[in-house]
């Protein structure tokens, strides 16, 4: 039968030390916290995106290098109006290009997640508070 051997840090003299038991449970707490919090990053910034809209892609790039054609071309003639010109059409491709896609609600689709949301919980800051706070008022009475 194999035991299993609590998590350890080094200590300064290099010397591994054990975490307790409610060391362990805060650490196994905090990396919970730490995944639900990512989890609900990744949930969040997924949602903003949609499909790419390859059209806009295409004529994003096609504007792009037109731009760039006309501001080579407003240098070469010496024609400032024709490079400003060039500029913002090579701006305008690459903006229409890096812009997002149709999310799903802005397509008029129905959310997968928007059922499945739940009330919201209180933050991982305010949650260790309120336990830092009970601590503190065990030990005065």
């Amino acid at each position: 039968m194999v035991e299993r051997v609590p998590p350890a840090l080094p200590s300064v003299e290099g010397v591994i030390m054990p975490l307790s038991e409610h060391e362990q449970r805060l650490l196994e707490e905090m990396e919970r916290n730490l995944y639900q919090n990512d989890a609900d990053f990744v949930a969040t910034v997924a949602g903003r995106r949609g499909k790419p809209n390859y059209r806009l892609i295409v004529i994003g790039a096609l504007l792009a290098v037109a731009g760039v054609a006309a501001l080579v071309a407003g240098v070469i003639v010496q024609q400032p109006l024709v490079g400003v010109v060039g500029f913002g059409l090579m701006l305008g491709g690459v903006l229409m290009v890096l812009s997002p896609g149709r999310s799903a609600a802005e397509s008029g689709a129905p959310s997968a997640s928007a059922g499945a949301r739940r009330a919201p919980r209180s933050s991982w800051m305010t949650t260790m508070n309120e336990r830092w706070e009970r601590r503190q008022d065990e030990r005065g009475e």
